[in-house]
């Protein structure tokens, strides 16, 4: 046997005692959160069933070593762990698919009035009409670092 599968005895109680591996770290209670959330979102997602997820937490909060909360989750899916810019970019990609498939009629509420259609679509035009405008005004020197002093004297 390798030292990283070499047993040890633990006593839990008085009237029992449980092998665990001799490499076992105990597990703090933000790993029991973040177990416990995993399986929520686990169940929110339909992948366990209701009595899976009550059996599971309360396993989750008996747990005393971090391979016991491993084990809880080993069968599900890894969760998306994107952070930073990449985050932003996918959540925003995600935003403007769901307002065009709204502004399409094709949103998952049932679609859209066609007031609101033509709101949003005002809004639109007036947003790339303010960026364009914006756009000359800066090539011309109007805003931005303010208009160049030009100087033309006589000598």
């Amino acid at each position: 046997m390798t030292a990283s599968h070499q047993e040890t005895p633990v006593q839990r109680r008085a009237d029992e005692t449980v092998v665990q591996p001799a490499d076992s770290l105990r597990c703090s209670d933000a790993e029991r959160e973040r177990t416990s959330t995993a399986l929520h979102e686990a169940a929110g997602e339909g992948r366990l069933t209701m009595e899976e997820t009550e059996t599971r937490l309360a396993e989750v909060y008996a747990a005393r070593y971090r391979h016991e909360l491993d084990a809880l989750t080993a069968d599900l899916p890894a969760p998306d762990v994107r952070t930073g810019w990449g985050l932003v970019v996918a959540l925003a990609c995600r935003q403007l698919i769901d307002d065009l498939a709204a502004l399409a009629g094709r949103g998952d509420r049932g679609g859209i009035s066609r007031r609101r259609r033509l709101l949003l679509a005002l809004a639109a035009l007036l947003t790339v009409l303010a960026v364009v405008a914006m756009t000359v005004l800066v090539l011309h020197g109007i805003v931005g670092e303010g208009p160049e002093q030009h100087v033309h004297g006589f000598e």
